[in-house]
């Protein structure tokens, strides 16, 4: 059987990266790489998070990680639907275009982030419940 795409929002990327209680309820449900889209605003809000806590020695190896991964660039496409996406669910921009990522691939989105709670694909992965699917 095929796995299924998923794109990793930042917030769950952060969790699994410091290893977290909540990262290593993550852990099982990250995809591999060939599965795991990565949105290029989630690599540029890694790599300030990143740069910002641990430094730029160890932002550079998690964005080279990403690139092994499948990147997926912001197109007039996704931001249209990103666009549609704020003004449905009143998402932030970033949000709005990491969720449009996954709509227009047809992926999962895996999260941390409440705001995406009852969106379609979503698997919410809060600090005080059991994962949502």
């Amino acid at each position: 059987m095929a796995a299924t795409p998923c794109v990793v929002d930042t917030s769950a990327w952060i969790e699994w990266l410091v290893g977290s209680a909540l990262g290593q309820r993550l852990r099982p449900h990250f995809p591999e790489k060939a599965e795991c889209l990565v949105p290029t605003i989630v690599q540029l809000e890694l790599s300030k998070w990143l740069v910002r806590e641990v430094g730029e020695d160890a932002a550079d190896l998690v964005i080279a990680y990403t690139q092994k991964c499948v990147v997926v660039p912001l197109d007039t496409e996704i931001a249209l639907l990103a666009a549609d996406l704020h003004r449905a669910h009143q998402l932030a921009t970033a949000d709005a275009i990491v969720y449009a990522t996954a709509r227009h691939a047809d992926a999962g989105l895996l999260t941390c982030d409440a705001h995406f709670d009852g969106l379609a694909g979503v698997s919410l992965f809060s600090k005080t419940e059991a994962p949502r699917d």
